[in-house]
């Protein structure tokens, strides 16, 4: 690396700052903190930066105090730690200011936590983004110390998604026509998801295609070192077509060799981990197990509707109850308390929050009178042993109030639920 190189991805990164155009998202960031913003690739988190970018513009501070730096660039193929500091004497030789940082997918160098820390103690303002959930871990949050702020960024919720296509919803919203507009948006993004730059494209499931061979090529197989890439990809795809079902990971070593691809126990676990770690799935434990089956048998959901789809045929209620997962895990499991959890034993609920005595059903229907009994008797049989302050069984466009053995249920749309 030399400062030539890094002269010329300054001057790019505040020329780019300035001709973006973004759907502003719901994120205030504190005036005087710095942040590591983590999540799957394609999230957002690059425009999170813009947007704090065009925000310090609009306080007074000139383009040429910002330095924006993706290390995604292939012109940084092969940078090492020891090449961070030829960014400031990159941006020194060229401006008399001390500048605002903005570092993009930085995770691509090892060692950057150090940098970062280094940038703190002596007062930079500091943005930083990355596509590897370890950046989150205790390790490196030691090395960072207290002197940033973490947050998780995920693709847009349901209300983004029509924001950035200019529907916004007041407070009547559900009894005019826009009640038909948001029903038929629902139908995209439940099947396809919310990936931003997705809302540019026609053919989606390419463009999904795309963005998850990225992912599992660069983030997860070379990343990691994977030597059996096969056994990976069929272990990802054996979770999506059982995304509704608790798995224990002897069992999906099992439905891996079942193909006749070799492999064992301990290197699905090691896939999953490299595969969350990636930001494409999170898991939740069951409510009812012992410590040993909570580690080892998990529910496994992706972090986005559309990454799911594009392994499933029929896709209707594993789509419904991953996109409840995503959004009650995002309320809930990204806090220190509560948790979010499943519950089996003897009867099957799918979403359990004991801190909020809330216990949530997704069926896509309730026509059938078998599974309108099966999803009613699981929660008020739940009720009996932890009593339920709330009790909803999520639909795909159904609604009614359900009276039973002192439970009450709402039955609720997804749409409506997603926007509450």
């Amino acid at each position: 690396m030399n400062k030539d190189v890094f002269k010329t991805l300054i001057i790019e990164g505040q020329e780019e700052l300035q001709e973006v155009e973004l759907y502003k998202r719901p994120f205030e960031f504190e005036e005087q903190g710095r942040y590591v913003l983590v999540g799957i690739r394609q999230a957002g988190k690059s425009y999170l930066l813009y947007q704090r970018a065009k925000h310090l513009i609009e306080q007074g501070h000139s383009v040429k105090e910002l330095v924006y730096i993706n290390f995604d660039d292939e012109r940084l193929l092969g940078m090492s730690a020891d090449d961070f500091d030829l960014i400031l004497q990159a941006y020194s030789s060229m401006y008399p200011d001390k500048p605002i940082l903005f570092f993009d997918e930085i995770q691509n160098i090892n060692g950057w936590e150090h940098f970062a820390r280094r940038l703190a103690n002596q007062k930079y303002m500091v943005y930083i983004t990355g596509s590897n959930a370890k950046m989150l871990s205790r390790d490196i949050a030691t090395t960072l110390g207290a002197r940033f702020f973490d947050e998780k960024v995920y693709p847009y919720s349901f209300r983004e998604y029509l924001g950035a296509q200019g529907i916004t919803l007041g407070k009547e919203w559900m009894y005019g026509k826009l009640k038909g507009t948001v029903q038929q948006m629902m139908n995209e993004y439940f099947r396809w998801g919310g990936f931003p730059e997705l809302l540019m494209y026609r053919n989606k499931r390419h463009w999904l295609n795309g963005l998850y061979e990225k992912i599992i090529l660069g983030d997860v197989i070379q990343r990691n070192g994977v030597k059996n890439e096969q056994a990976l990809r069929l272990a990802i795809k054996r979770l999506a077509e059982n995304v509704k079902q608790p798995t224990a990971y002897n069992r999906l070593a099992n439905m891996v060799k079942s193909t006749g691809v070799s492999t064992n126990t301990a290197s699905i676990i090691d896939y999953i981990r490299y595969v969350k770690e990636a930001c494409i799935l999170f898991t939740i434990d069951n409510y009812a197990s012992k410590f040993v089956e909570k580690e080892t048998v998990k529910k496994h959901y992706f972090t986005d509707n559309g990454l799911l789809s594009i392994f499933l045929t029929d896709q209707d209620s594993s789509l419904l109850e991953n996109l409840c997962a995503i959004t009650l895990y995002k309320k809930y499991a990204d806090t220190d308390s509560p948790r979010i959890y499943f519950y089996n034993k003897n009867i099957e609920v799918d979403f359990y929050v004991p801190e909020e005595d809330l216990a949530i059903q997704a069926a896509y229907s309730l026509n059938d009178q078998d599974t309108r009994k099966r999803e009613v008797s699981a929660l008020v049989a739940l009720h009996k042993a932890y009593p339920l302050k709330r009790a909803l069984i999520i639909t795909y466009d159904e609604e009614e109030t359900i009276e039973v053995n002192g439970l009450t249920i709402g039955v609720v749309p997804i749409w409506k639920w997603l926007l509450e």
